[in-house]
């Protein structure tokens, strides 16, 4: 059985949280194409083809200068 809308949306706003720095507004304003879009991921929930080591601390020393 899949999990409750609830307990879904709770898990995807700690991600977006976590991982974009989005404050719950943030997320409850975003369309899910635009989470999907900003998670890296596409609208219909499959990842992207990924990015190497560098892109990925290029991105988290972007995100702590915040």
């Amino acid at each position: 059985m899949s999990q409750p809308f609830a307990t879904t949306a709770l898990a995807l706003c700690g991600m977006a949280a976590r991982t974009l720095g989005w404050r719950p507004h943030d997320f409850w304003s975003a369309t899910p194409a635009e989470l999907a879009a900003a998670l890296g991921l596409s609208a219909s929930g499959g990842a992207t083809e990924g990015f190497d080591r560098q892109t990925l601390q290029r991105l988290m020393e972007h995100d702590h200068e915040r």
